[in-house]
């Protein structure tokens, strides 16, 4: 396998993180509007007169969209300087939050998700290819750590975000809002991100051409199995909490905002590991993911060993994407951009199953079927990071 020397830093070795911390900004906002919807869909549903299912599937519409352009960006956009195409994206979020915040009807509210759909499907899947160019090699997990810090402090803040501004100013107020974070990295990367020619195509041939390479396709199958299995779980932790451990609704909030504190931290601290021990990791999160998933079967009664549960899961559920970019980053440096939109892509339908999933098991038998086949599931998905490994190191050195 070839080394990602070639593809990082090709600037000369300096490390730009000024533009590293600009795409945080702009992970932030991206990951803050895709979910902005799910704590205002009372006040959207009746402003524009349509039922809370309705206005529901503004989530099923962006994903949708971050599907497609996930797989079929980098062939769109082949001849673009890859500033350009960032660039691009970030105005896309700008014009979707407009969009919705100003939407007459639903038909119009749907296009602003539409909108942002596309730049969360095009703005992730460049994510690794993008670092590469950014940092020297060594940096690289460091990078991909603070570029998915955005995703975390966004997975914070949102709900509650979304909640007191559509509470205060209205629903249309906490989508523009998000408006002024989006022109700020914006106008952040058109400084200092350097001009990013395309560069040319590896072996791989189209997006689906590389899972001819099996350790590529056992690392996408172990991403897949990781996704699914916590969604399988994360989906349905608010009614298990409030059912199963007797959570009040009032502290709720603070049990959730103890989750996503803990997976700040987790993407802070995991770049160090990945650089020293990339696949150990991979193999050893889903387990320990695992594990925390038989404890809240085991434990869930009890409100203290819930929440210590709940910490332990969001450190290493939030941090574990930064292990999966990594590898993508270390397996795929000459399709990089192509190997990203098969991830995004993955990770979405992932999300979804898992979530169909989780809900079937749970309408049917409750939460021990639907926990329990989140375990089995992360079980296998540190079984398939095993496998790749195995197969990585049968060619070359990772």
């Amino acid at each position: 396998m070839t080394s990602i020397s070639s593809a990082a830093a090709p600037h000369g070795g300096a490390a730009n993180w000024g533009a590293v911390i600009a795409l945080s900004l702009g992970a932030f906002a991206l990951v803050a509007s895709e979910f902005m919807p799910v704590s205002i869909l009372t006040p959207i549903a009746s402003d524009l007169g349509i039922t809370e299912g309705q206005a529901g599937q503004a989530l099923s519409v962006s994903g949708a969209f971050a599907v497609f352009t996930s797989l079929f960006l980098t062939t769109l956009t082949r001849g673009m300087d890859r500033k350009h195409v960032l660039l691009g994206l970030v105005a896309l979020m700008m014009a979707s939050g407009t969009l919705a915040a100003l939407a007459p009807n639903f038909g119009i509210f749907l296009v602003g998700r539409a909108l942002i759909g596309v730049a969360i499907g095009g703005f992730w899947s460049m994510s690794a290819a993008v670092a590469m160019r950014l940092v020297p090699e060594a940096s690289v997990p460091r990078a991909l750590a603070i570029f998915n810090g955005g995703n975390a402090l966004a997975t914070v803040i949102a709900a509650p975000m979304g909640s007191l501004l559509g509470g205060v100013f209205g629903w249309r107020m906490a989508f523009l809002c998000l408006v002024p974070v989006a022109a700020a990295a914006f106008l952040w990367l058109w400084a200092s991100l350097p001009r990013m020619a395309p560069t040319a195509r590896g072996k791989g041939g189209n997006v689906f051409g590389l899972l001819r390479n099996p350790v590529v396709a056992l690392g996408m199958l172990a991403t897949a199995l990781f996704f699914m299995g916590q969604f399988t779980l994360f989906t349905y932790l608010r009614p298990f909490l409030e059912t199963v451990t007797g959570v009040a609704v009032s502290n709720l909030t603070a049990m959730l905002l103890m989750l996503g504190i803990a997976g700040l931290v987790g993407t802070t601290v995991i770049g160090k590991p990945l650089a020293r021990a990339l696949y150990p990791v991979l193999i050893v999160w889903p387990l320990l993911l695992a594990a925390l998933g038989v404890g809240l079967m085991v434990f869930g009664h009890s409100m203290i060993g819930t929440g210590a549960l709940m910490i332990g899961w969001g450190f290493f559920a939030t941090s574990a994407p930064v292990g999966y970019w990594t590898w993508l980053a270390r397996t795929l440096p000459e399709d990089a951009e192509a190997g990203g939109g098969l991830m995004v892509a993955i990770i979405q339908l992932s999300i979804t199953l898992g979530a169909t999933l989780g809900g079937f098991l749970f309408d049917a038998g409750g939460y021990v079927p639907s926990f329990g086949a989140s375990v089995a599931i992360l079980v296998l998905a540190s079984g398939a990071a095993g496998l790749a490994h195995g197969r990585a190191g049968r060619f070359a050195r990772v």
